[in-house]
């Protein structure tokens, strides 16, 4: 990844051709002039420019990951990193945190933060929305949106969002340079959609369609105490499109991630690495479906399920069983399992016998569960009518901050449409987005409440003294999501108040 007037061992990085864009437009300016350009003085260097395209949950990790890659020998930064968003107001914002040195997303685990500071000291992370920048960049990550739409029950995809970002990227790309496709996507879609699609802004620029490399490595990212961890220490699968861009993509990998504890894994294309990430979460997705009707098995003959999974996990053949809970959320497991239905049917034109059942009922499954455990308190309570709930998490999983797709949001306008209001709290979350809707900072109080719903694991309600909070008030308490720790429940127990739970049946105290 050499920019011109060096050499692959002085960058450090992998090795490109080295070519120049002859009578092609190349920006003048370099990174330490476009940070001087948003108030940032940068000493000028000679690292490589990797730009990140797209600042949300996987973008922002990936970007101080590569801004925080060090040369073990120096202890110096081994790349300067360009964050690229689109000039919307969301996008403005996230730009504007970066160029403070502010986290654009949320997070709870502190690596992010301290990683944030190191790039800020160093210079070497900055953001714009300017897609100009491209054409300095070595690299360019895209981590941006692949949303699968249901038309008449049919899961289907628009590329229009994914190909305009790509062909950005294809316009201005240096020859030599890699595109890592790290977006979740059906797979053979850099081999048939997006491959394409380079090749043709390659010929528009009157360069080879090998010119430019396409990799995709796909990210394993999981918001919450290990959110910074997931990118630099944790296994990665990646291909490339030709030998070159797998070389490449496994030169550049190997300076961000720990690769001595967590080996990558080459596959030997881009559609089997696609596959991969697809298989993936469809596999989690369906046996989280799996265990709902074992929850509704436990309720019924008073069994307590979520003591019969910790003694099968300490099998270590079944230590990743999972457990029922208050549904699947976020924009991963419940969108991805119907991606091998879109690349069967609209990228490869396979005949209907080639279908995914298992995989459409894991998603529908998945998709009832929160409107199960409101079905359950709607019987525990006689009706919802007029009943007033407090639903403590509304994040689609612990110690995140990302509301998208989240279960509470289907758990609160159904609860809403049957005649129950909704106070709402998350302690990560002060604006929800899906539902425009302001939340108080502080835990409410719970008077007048009729039923206290638990249902995300954030470590502030596993480590709340419940019954304190409670005081003399006696509402229902709910635990939708293995939430309330054994001890939190036998004080509830204690004082007299009913706790139910999914995956549990009534209980009696502890």
């Amino acid at each position: 990844m050499a920019q011109k007037g060096q050499s692959a061992a002085q960058s450090g990085g992998p090795h490109f051709s080295g070519k120049v864009l002859e009578g092609k437009a190349v920006p003048a300016h370099s990174f330490s002039a476009i940070a001087a350009a948003i108030g940032r003085s940068v000493p000028p260097s000679d690292r490589p420019i990797v730009c990140v395209q797209g600042l949300g949950f996987v973008g922002a990790a990936m970007a101080l990951a590569v801004a925080d890659a060090r040369d073990p020998r120096t202890g110096q930064p081994r790349f300067d990193v360009i964050g690229v968003e689109l000039p919307t107001p969301d996008g403005r914002a996230k730009v504007d945190a970066v160029n403070v040195g502010d986290l654009p997303v949320r997070s709870a685990d502190p690596k992010m933060s301290d990683a944030m500071s190191r790039a800020r000291r160093t210079g070497n992370l900055i953001a714009v929305t300017n897609d100009e920048v491209y054409g300095l960049a070595s690299v360019a990550v895209v981590d941006v949106h692949l949303d699968l739409l249901l038309d008449d029950g049919r899961p289907t995809v628009r590329y229009d969002g994914l190909i305009t970002a790509v062909r950005m990227v294809s316009q201005r790309l240096p020859v030599g340079g890699l595109i890592i496709v790290e977006t979740t996507v059906p797979p053979g879609t850099c081999d048939r959609v997006l491959g394409p699609e380079i090749d043709r802004e390659a010929a528009r620029r009157g360069l080879k369609c090998d010119e430019l490399l396409l990799a995709h490595s796909y990210e394993r990212v999981m918001p919450g105490s290990d959110y910074f961890d997931s990118i630099v220490n944790f296994w990665r699968v990646f291909s490339g499109r030709s030998q070159e861009a797998a070389d490449a993509c496994e030169r550049f990998l190997s300076q961000v991630v720990n690769t001595e504890k967590y080996p990558l894994t080459r596959l030997p294309s881009t559609t089997a690495s696609e596959m991969a990430k697809v298989l993936e979460n469809s596999y989690r997705a369906a046996t989280i479906a799996f265990m709902e009707e074992w929850g509704r098995f436990a309720e019924e003959i008073n069994v307590d399920l979520m003591e019969v999974v910790n003694a099968i996990r300490k099998r270590p053949t079944h230590s990743n069983i999972r457990q029922p809970g208050f549904g699947v959320g976020g924009y991963c497991l419940t969108k991805d399992p119907l991606f091998a239905d879109v690349a069967a049917r609209d990228l490869f034109g396979l005949p209907p016998t080639v279908d995914f059942p298992f995989c459409h009922r894991a998603v529908a499954t998945n998709r009832a569960m929160p409107i199960r455990c409101l079905d359950r308190l709607d019987r525990l309570l006689g009706g919802l009518r007029g009943k007033r709930l407090l639903l403590l998490g509304v994040s689609y999983r612990q110690d995140v901050a990302d509301t998208r797709f989240s279960p509470s949001e289907d758990f609160l306008r159904e609860a809403e449409a049957r005649g129950a209001s909704v106070q709402c709290h998350d302690p990560l979350v002060v604006h929800w987005p899906e539902v425009n809707r302001q939340l108080a900072t502080a835990l409410p109080h719970p008077h007048g409440a009729d039923a206290v719903v638990f249902a995300v694991q954030h470590r502030e309600y596993q480590e709340m003294d419940v019954l304190a909070w409670l005081g003399a008030h006696r509402p229902l308490v709910f635990d939708g999501n293995g939430v309330l720790t054994r001890t939190q429940r036998s004080f509830l127990h204690t004082a007299g108040i009913r706790v139910f739970s999914i995956g549990r049946g009534e209980e009696a105290p502890l």
